[in-house]
């Protein structure tokens, strides 16, 4: 009985190894590393689910090379060791020959090095620090402007807004420093007066003390730039309230306008927003088919309008990556990185290309997403384009 039992059990054991095999050969995995928990969780969850839709979508139209993709998704928990650590479990557990990731710049920046090591390519959804795209690392390819990028696309906006003084408050990692550092390079250079930069830690609650030196400048701002996560800004926004403070804010890196209605109500009123996709104004997008289709898709999962604007992000990664395997002609991480240099789609966020970024021979790929500016007015989201 003993002897029977063990050859029913490596039987049994045979045939769960036969199946996972037949599954691994019928499927196509990406990774996906992002934030599900955490101070951005909001955030990484919908670019998570931009990225759902996307596989789905592509998966009812054949899949990549015959087969069905399939997403890893993995929770870096708003943290850059777990982001490293998600980014080496996706390449040496689950065998992924591509990763979109990691959301924050500093989350990005984290992983990167795991890149190097096993020499696989990641799309780099939503960070914004130029030092992702400057530091030499092939396996790079981003679909998310630079802060300088956004910027330089802001300039034409500084005059007619009637810009002349600003103070800046980001948070303090890679990507808040960043944007201060290459907006207030464009606004010095447009003429515009730049006075101080406050700092507040990506986990903080309360800014008033931040917002009091701000509202007690020896010289007030005619504008304010901020840069952090919806949920950070939404305190702010209620804080400066309820400090007074009535100086339009300009909000950097695509947050979710109507979250910030949602949540702060009326002080979300008379600020500006820098996006990267306005489900809003589908017309006004490179592709305004897709961008109502997704629209509509989003609603049909039941999925919060606010978050759509993050979910595009996800989304794009996804047709890109796909777009790029398709290409390549087989799951061959060296050869989707060769591809990526070729690859070109019209998606949400604009036209994906890439363009060689950093030092002669190890350039990451840099792509330029289109940028559009709305204002919250009566709890209204207006397009100002």
């Amino acid at each position: 009985m003993k002897t029977m039992g063990i050859k029913a059990l490596i039987s049994v054991i045979s045939i769960m190894g036969a199946a996972q095999v037949a599954h691994a050969a019928d499927v196509i995995k990406i990774g996906v590393n992002q934030p599900l928990t955490g101070v951005v969780a909001a955030a990484g969850t919908f670019v998570t689910e931009g990225a759902k839709i996307a596989a789905a979508e592509i998966n009812e139209n054949g899949g990549v090379l015959g087969k069905k993709l399939e997403l890893v998704i993995e929770d870096n928990k708003s943290n850059p060791t777990e982001a490293s650590n998600v980014t080496e479990k996706l390449i040496v557990r689950d065998k992924v020959p591509a990763i979109m990731g990691a959301w924050s710049s500093t989350y990005t920046l984290a992983s990167m090095p795991k890149l190097m090591e096993y020499r696989i390519p990641m799309l780099v959804e939503t960070a914004s620090s130029s030092k992702i795209t400057k530091q030499g690392n092939p396996y790079v390819f981003r679909i998310s402007p630079t802060s300088a990028m956004e910027a330089a696309s802001f300039a034409d906006r500084v005059k007619p807004m009637g810009i002349t003084k600003v103070d800046f408050l980001v948070v303090n990692n890679d990507w808040g420093l960043g944007a201060a550092q290459a907006y207030g390079e464009m606004l010095k250079a447009q003429g515009v007066e730049v006075g101080e930069t406050h700092i507040m830690d990506a986990a903080a609650q309360d800014m008033t003390s931040q917002l009091a030196a701000i509202k007690h400048a020896k010289k007030q701002p005619s504008h304010v730039f901020l840069t952090s996560g919806t949920e950070q800004i939404t305190l702010v926004a209620k804080q400066a309230e309820a400090l007074g403070i009535d100086v339009p804010f300009i909000t950097t890196g695509g947050i979710m306008p109507q979250q910030l209605i949602d949540q702060a109500g009326k002080a979300a009123n008379n600020t500006y927003h820098v996006m990267f996709f306005v489900p809003w104004f589908p017309d006004a997008t490179l592709n305004p088919e897709a961008a109502r289709g997704f629209v509509e898709q989003w609603a049909k999962m039941g999925l919060d309008p606010a978050g759509s604007p993050e979910g595009a992000r996800g989304y794009d990664g996804i047709y890109t990556l796909a777009a790029a395997i398709e290409k390549a002609g087989e799951a061959d991480p060296a050869k989707i990185q060769a591809a990526l240099w070729k690859t070109e789609i019209d998606g949400l966020t604009g036209h994906v290309k890439f363009n060689k970024d950093g030092p002669a021979g190890k350039e990451s790929g840099q792509s330029v997403p289109m940028t559009y500016l709305v204002k919250i007015e009566d709890g209204k989201i207006l397009n100002t384009d």
